[in-house]
């Protein structure tokens, strides 16, 4: 296939990327086409009227991939480059992306074709209200239904709006704050929700980085100190994973690209100050601490240990593919390789770490929020305080058999008692390491040949099998 030809339809591509894994198991042909169907997808338009008594016309949707486990949970993308097909497959791959780590739901997907940057806070709630409305009348939203959650252009403003029209529609549901996840800590939230997608990022690379023998192929060594890394995109997810990668990990972020520039820096840049002068300016662009290049397609020109594309999808094509010079490709965004451009970076020797593993860090925790609103209570708040008894008991006891005290430091540390936050990180850690360890395995057994997707994509489809073996398919 020629680079004019290739096909970018992001839903054939998450099917085919599915055959191409399919082919490694023993699972019936029918069954297999059972579970890369999208079982359902609800369209609709639906008029908002604004506050100057002019009316709008919306499109929007809500797909529904897999029903093997209930509820379904995907989130929500506000944007004017939604369409079905991209919801759908935006579904799908939340389906084995919740198989991978081993949250027990099925993949869903939801949008409106809009710009909520061309919007003033007061018409974003009356779509997003409306929009709520409308999946409430049809049962696409509910705890044990469809879980929306955040997605581009969407945030903790936006879940909480859904939550609230839900409650609205159905007042004294007991469980009604886990219809959505993503919410505000203050709403029924959890804490580390927002940055829950970039710190598993961090959590899976830093994972892939531990094992010698399967760096020393790519020309590196084992940890992250000093590794460079090239960012693009830099939203909610590439500022986080960016902060932790460089902060906890001292991992050089060299480059970030925007839809506007590139901003660079040999040196590392200093990803709070990069993101304070955003916020001042509207834009990194300028950033006086780094040089910035206009042309936002350089990003790919600029050579680093690690390159994190933590945008949208079909960013890495076969039209771009060949100017990359990084040695690991870390997808932290939706399907941001095509096809075309995953054979020929396998091919040239570039380690690929897949989207359907790395971003899993933000489903992952919004199963902790939903588990969370279900039992309502917050997560450590039995046994916080006797833990922090016990250990300043042992401590203390620790101190007498020595004879001396132990530094401050170090006693305020085993002193304290978990908070929700380290209870989340740590959920959300584990996790991480576990899914990878699995995919590294099921690589290294079945498809050592192919890149890492395949054997992500191998786990997903033999779990969501086993899933429907297990129950059967009724009626």
């Amino acid at each position: 296939m020629t680079t004019n030809q290739e096909d970018l339809n992001f839903n054939r591509i998450v099917s085919n990327q599915f055959d191409r894994a399919a082919k490694y198991l023993k699972v019936e042909a029918p069954l297999l086409s059972q579970i890369k169907a999208c079982n359902n997808v609800y369209y609709f338009q639906f008029p908002v009227r604004f506050s100057d008594n002019h009316y709008e016309l919306f499109e929007g949707w809500r797909a529904e991939h897999s029903q093997h486990n209930k509820p379904v949970k995907g989130g929500t993308r506000f944007s004017e480059l939604v369409n079905q097909d991209e919801i759908m497959a935006l579904a799908a791959l939340m389906t084995y992306k919740c198989a991978i780590v081993d949250v027990p739901f099925g993949g869903s997907k939801g949008g409106v074709r809009f710009n909520p940057k061309k919007y003033t806070t007061d018409q974003v709630e009356k779509i997003t209200r409306r929009y709520t409305a409308e999946l409430i009348r049809k049962g696409y939203i509910g705890p044990g239904e469809n879980v929306p959650g955040p997605d581009v252009g969407t945030g903790e403003r936006e879940m909480a709006w859904m939550a609230d029209t839900y409650d609205t529609f159905k007042p004294g549901g007991i469980d009604n704050l886990a219809c959505v996840t993503g919410k505000p800590v203050s709403q029924g939230g959890i804490a580390g929700r927002r940055e829950a997608t970039g710190r598993g990022v961090q959590y899976g690379i830093r994972e892939a980085f531990q094992y010698e023998e399967d760096l020393r192929p790519f020309g590196l060594t084992p940890g992250l100190q000093d590794k460079t890394i090239v960012f693009q995109g830099f939203g909610n997810v590439g500022y986080y994973a960016a902060k932790f990668l460089s902060e906890e990990d001292g991992c050089k972020i060299i480059a970030i690209g925007e839809w506007d520039c590139v901003v660079s820096s040999p040196a590392g840049l200093n990803i709070e100050d990069l993101n304070q002068w955003r916020k001042d300016t509207g834009s990194i662009k300028n950033f006086p601490n780094g040089q910035t290049v206009l042309e936002p397609d350089s990003v790919w020109d600029i050579e680093c240990d690690i390159l994190i594309p933590a945008a949208l999808e079909n960013q890495i094509t076969m039209r771009n593919c060949g100017r990359i010079k990084a040695k690991v490709l870390a997808e932290a965004a939706n399907g941001p390789t095509t096809p075309g451009a995953e054979d020929n970076l396998h091919s040239r020797g570039v380690m690929i770490i897949p989207d359907i593993f790395l971003n899993a860090g933000g489903v992952t925790v919004s199963y902790f929020e939903w588990g969370k609103n279900l039992s309502h209570m917050r997560f450590g708040r039995l046994q916080k305080h006797l833990e922090e008894i016990r250990s300043q008991t042992l401590v203390r006891s620790l101190e007498r058999l020595v004879g001396k005290e132990l530094p401050y430091g170090d006693k305020k540390f085993l002193m304290k008692g978990p908070e929700e936050i380290d209870l989340v990180n740590s959920g959300l850690e584990e996790t991480m390491v576990s899914a990878y360890r699995a995919i590294r395995d099921v690589h290294n057994l079945k498809a050592p040949n192919e890149s890492m997707r395949v054997a992500a994509f191998i786990i997903a489809i033999q779990k969501v099998a086993l899933t429907y073996e297990q129950r059967g398919i009724f009626p």
